[in-house]
């Protein structure tokens, strides 16, 4: 045979393996396309990571390099650098925000919900960081609602705010007698965070922004704040001497985790799959904080945690069941605040107030929709109770 000559493959020449080959790579194949919902889910899975490794990362901390203020610039400033072409296309949005929403922006989950999450984290364990601060953040809420005269929740949500504050008490009534000094003043400081974020959330409620808007308005003064106390030497920093370990994890976590991907991942997923869907989902985040925090931090649940935790996630749940209208002329859908919404609108706000990210749990990716929620009327008294994702 010459050397020109093709030898056989398989009962075939090369050259008819080839052109055998083409017809098959020409044959349609089949693709696999994973559906919305499924798209959603896988979203919002990873944003319930992302809030449980907060939690984590608040016990962690006291047994790391890097101290509390160096934590807090990791947080805020990563956001910062890697949305800074967004944020400047945004700019004469972010200087429309009135200051008192602002206000409660900043103070509701920048420095000061920072601080007093990783104080109460490292004097207590993650499962009270995951239960406490993102589970009293529906009471919180209602109580402003109600404090604002939108009237007491009623029917489910009722139920769910009783089913919170029975877990918490649940959490930390072993700690009571005999009293623990260093577990109460830490569950106390963690209820202040969670009033913090409650702030936050209804603040968020009051700014016509889109996630990444909202991230650069939460995370732009935060930083300037947190950098300046730690220039003054109000709070020390230790980060030029911190382990890269440390700094890379905190980055990770903190930086690009909390404060970047959980809101918009959020946002993305309430939009796939609706905010109660997203809601109840998200309300496991505590159950994911006790889970996770015996292999990484070797925390053992005490039997409190077995029952507060549950407690608290049943009580986030019902507290974010969707309210029905009464008649068919009010059909129209509503928010957790009781006020009547434009299909996506909820969607769009939830995943900016998410704790404790630029989160929801009103936070999230690319612009949502800007629709706004339409006035309540007189004749709508239904109470209203926010509809707040769990934590982080």
């Amino acid at each position: 045979m010459s050397g020109t000559a093709c030898t056989p493959v398989d009962g075939r020449t090369e050259r008819e393996g080839a052109v055998v080959a083409r017809e098959i790579r020409a044959v349609p194949h089949p693709r696999l396309r994973l559906s919305p919902q499924a798209v959603g889910m896988a979203a919002l899975l990873l944003t319930v990571s992302v809030w449980a490794a907060f939690a984590l990362s608040a016990r962690a901390l006291s047994a790391s390099t890097l101290l509390p203020a160096d934590a807090a610039l990791l947080r805020f400033g990563v956001p910062l650098v890697v949305l800074a072409p967004a944020l400047w296309r945004r700019r004469h949005a972010l200087a429309a925000v009135r200051p008192g929403p602002a206000a409660k922006i900043v103070c509701g989950a920048g420095v000061p919900f920072f601080l007093a999450a990783m104080f109460g984290g490292s004097l207590t364990s993650a499962a009270f960081v995951g239960a406490i601060v993102p589970g009293m953040v529906p009471l919180f809420v209602s109580a402003l609602m109600v404090a604002r005269g939108r009237g007491l929740p009623r029917g489910t949500q009722s139920t769910g705010l009783v089913l919170i504050a029975v877990g918490v008490v649940a959490l930390v009534s072993r700690y009571a007698v005999p009293f623990d000094t260093d577990v109460m003043l830490g569950s106390g400081t963690l209820l202040v965070a969670s009033g913090l974020w409650a702030l936050y959330t209804v603040g968020l409620r009051e700014v016509d922004l889109d996630p990444v808007g909202s991230i650069g308005l939460l995370c732009l003064p935060s930083f300037v704040i947190i950098a300046l106390l730690a220039l003054i030497g109000v709070l020390p920093t230790g980060m030029a001497h911190a382990a890269a370990g440390d700094v890379l994890l905190f980055l990770v976590v903190q930086g690009l985790g909390v404060g970047l991907c959980a809101g918009l991942l959020y946002a993305f997923a309430i939009r796939r799959l609706g905010a109660e869907r997203a809601s109840v989902v998200g309300s496991l985040s505590p159950v994911a904080v006790v889970l996770l925090a015996i292999p990484l931090l070797g925390e053992r649940p005490t039997p409190a945690v077995l029952v507060g935790v549950p407690l608290i996630t049943a009580g986030v749940v019902l507290a974010n069941r969707k309210p029905r209208r009464a008649t068919a002329a009010d059909g129209a859908d509503t928010t957790s605040a009781g006020t009547p919404a434009r299909s996506g609108e909820a969607s769009a706000r939830a995943g900016e107030a998410s704790p404790p990210a630029a989160a929801p749990p009103a936070s999230a990716t690319g612009p949502s929709p800007r629709a706004l929620p339409s006035p309540r009327t007189a004749s709508d008294s239904r109470p209203a109770v926010a509809k707040v994702p769990t934590d982080a």
